[in-house]
Parts: C-alpha cells; structure tokens; sequence
C-alpha cells in the first residue's frame, strides 16, 4: 500500500490470530499433496510456513528472500534470495506468505514459480487472483499489522 493509510482501517493481528489462521490454512491445503515442500516467502511468510510445515508434517521448508516494501511503502520488488531445492516450476510445492496486497511481489515470485500452489493467511481485491488458497479477505485500504509489528502490550508504557 503506498497511500497513507486511515487509522479506521488498522487491523491489528494477534499471535493467537495468526496462529489459528495459519492452522486453518493447513487444514485446507491437508488433502491437496503431498508436498515436496514448502517455499516460504521472507519475511512475513515464515512464520505461517512454521506453522504449516508442522499441521502438514512437512520437512523440507525453502525459503525465498523478497523486498518490496520500504517500512509502509511498497517500491520495487527485488528477489534476493531464490529457492535452492525447487524444480520443474514449483510443481508440488506450497509457497506460503502472510499476506498477497497489490500482487507486486505475488506476481514476481509466481512467475518463477508458476505451478506452486499459494497460499496465504490474508488476501487484498488486489493480488486475490494471483493466490490458490486463503484464509481471510479485507479491504484493500487496510493495513494489516502483525504481531512482530506490535510490542507486547506488557512492554508499552502506559500513561495513568
């Protein structure tokens, strides 16, 4: 998202949230392998993977390095790392993020994977095409904050 966005539209993720969503998504991709393995994409998308990779009983968990966001403002997408293990387009392969927003960085990765299977905890109007499978859609004008986003509300200082 490039545009300031409006404090109405902040959506704010706990860890108990990503959690469940992460293992609902699991659910839903159980009876579509098996999976050589999974392709998480960095950094928001590891932590889903984790979560994935052990409802799933998967071992094998690639990882690739993506950067198209400079703190609240999405720039060019620049792969920085590629998957070492994956072949033949990704087929049978899940490739996991937290979230598929414009579809900038959707659309990179796709093309070098084009018969993975996406997955994603949250989907914007924006890149919904570009994934096979995910748990939750919001509104394009909102910014999702994640729990590695947030303090814990135990280190924030609070004003009596």
């Amino acid at each position: 998202m490039s545009a300031p966005h409006d404090p109405q539209k902040n959506f704010p993720v706990t860890w108990e949230e990503l959690h469940r969503n992460a293992k609902a998504m699991a659910w839903r991709l159980q009876d579509r392998g098996p999976w050589k393995g999974i392709v998480a994409i960095t950094r928001g998308g590891l932590v889903p993977a984790a979560i994935v990779a052990r409802e799933l009983d998967i071992r094998v968990v690639e990882t690739i390095s993506v950067k198209s966001y400079e703190h609240q403002t999405q720039g060019e997408v620049k792969v920085l790392k590629s998957p070492d293990a994956v072949t033949d387009e990704g087929e049978g392969w899940l490739l996991i993020d937290d979230l598929v927003d414009t579809g900038k960085t959707a659309a990179a990765v796709r093309k070098m994977m084009p018969k993975a299977h996406f997955a994603t905890i949250y989907a914007k109007p924006a890149g919904r095409p570009l994934v096979d499978t995910f748990i939750t859609e919001v509104s394009q004008d909102t910014w999702i904050f994640f729990p590695w986003d947030l303090l814990p509300v135990s280190y924030l200082q609070i004003e009596r």
